[in-house]
Parts: structure tokens; sequence; C-alpha cells
């Protein structure tokens, strides 16, 4: 028996919640939302007990996800930025599905995935100056109109003024982290 929906939890601020129970799920909980609805995904095996403990918590790691998103700085406010950049830089015609920063990317400061849309960027940006941002985010939104880092690539970057510089900031911090920590000794 795969999963098997359990009673409805009492609708709360964020709706109402319905718990899954599954038997071939052993130790890990999920959760999501359905419109309206959360659906929590938990072992057959659990306790009542441990189901309300896990709902809350799962109800808690939605909302502050959630609320990381819609925050000044978070991921609407990063989609609204790549809008007006594509509108000066790329006369709107770079039009991503979704931008997002994210935490699981910490070889590059950026990725496109050009046939779904998405750009997503490193949150190690977020502490770097604006114009840096601005920089990858043109790099990503170009790459929704060139693939490749071809002549044409760099043709269509160099609208965004401050490419240079921003490429030059980015070696730097990349050098920086390759450095050995400083230690107290003073032999050289």
């Amino acid at each position: 028996m795969p999963i098997e929906p359990t009673e409805q939890q009492q609708p709360a601020a964020h709706g109402p919640v319905e718990v899954r129970r599954s038997d071939r799920r052993r130790r890990t909980v999920s959760a999501y939302r359905e419109g309206d609805r959360t659906i929590v995904l938990i072992p057959a095996r659990m306790s009542k007990a441990e189901e309300q403990r896990w709902v809350t918590a799962m109800l808690d790691r939605l909302a502050a996800k959630e609320a990381r998103r819609t925050a000044p700085g978070g991921d609407a406010a990063l989609t609204e930025r790549a809008e007006r950049l594509s509108e000066r830089y790329f006369e709107g015609r770079a039009k991503p599905g979704s931008v997002r920063w994210v935490t699981n990317q910490n070889t590059r400061w950026g990725s496109c995935t050009p046939a779904e849309g998405t750009i997503r960027l490193s949150h190690r940006l977020r502490v770097m100056p604006e114009y840096v941002v601005d920089y990858v985010l043109c790099h990503e939104l170009a790459h929704l109109l060139v693939p490749g880092h071809g002549p044409d690539f760099w043709r269509l970057l160099e609208s965004y003024p401050r490419t240079e510089r921003a490429r030059g900031y980015l070696e730097g911090v990349a050098a920086a982290t390759r450095l050995p920590e400083d230690t107290d000794d003073e032999e050289v």
C-alpha cells in the first residue's frame, strides 16, 4: 500500500494540512504546498504524537522557506531585478521563468538552464557589491539568448558596462579563497 491519506489536520493560517502515510517511506518526512493545502508525507509506522511534532516542524520549515523567497533580497526581488536588467541591457528579450538564490552552488557564481528558463545564483553573492550581482545576473540572462561562451555571447554581454570590473572582482574573490590561512609564524 503506497500512500494513504489520513484525516486532515485542522486548518490553520496556512490552510488545511493533509498527512499522507506511506509504507514505503521509512525514515524521511517531507512537505509541500498544493494550492492552498499543505501535504505532509510521513512513514506509516509513525505514532500520532510524532506525526504532530513533524507536521508542526514541516509547517515551520515551509513558512521560513516562503519568507526567504518573498523577503526583500529574496527570490521575488531577485526576479524583479533580473527583469529590470533584461529591459535595460537586452531590450527585454531575456525572459527568465524563475530566478532563485541557492545554497548548493559552491563552485559557480550562477547557472542557467535555457530550456527551462531558470537562473540560479549562489548565496555567496549576497554579500558582494550590487554591480557584481548585476553582472552575474546579466551573464545568466545572456545565456537565455546565446548558449555557450562564444564571441556572440561576450559581444552581447558588453552591453553591461561594468562587466570587466565585476569579472575582476570575482576573480579576486576566487583567488583569495585559494590562499593559505594566515599563521602567526614569523618564518616565511
